[in-house]
């Protein structure tokens, strides 16, 4: 599938927003998460980044996201335009 080949964000720290960071993985998908709702929605935002990702066809990306308390399609979005600012190969 494909790897990301530079490193490339998304989004702000603003309230309601998130901010994503995407850079070349080492083989995997390596997602790191800090949200202010990570006990009640942590699962869910992980799934739908992962799904995002499978939809791009990203399976090599090392992926930060900070949440702060973003919509879940705020979330997507985000990591779908981190992801094609960092292309992939």
């Amino acid at each position: 599938m494909g790897a990301i080949i530079r490193t490339a964000t998304a989004g702000t720290f603003e309230s309601s927003d998130a901010y994503v960071e995407v850079g070349p993985g080492r083989g995997s998908i390596d997602l790191s998460l800090e949200s202010v709702v990570e006990q009640q929605f942590g699962e869910a935002i992980r799934r739908a980044v992962r799904e995002v990702l499978s939809e791009c066809g990203c399976d090599d990306i090392e992926i930060r996201i900070v949440d702060r308390g973003a919509l879940d399609c705020v979330i997507k979005a985000r990591v779908e335009a981190a992801v094609r600012r960092g292309g992939m190969n």
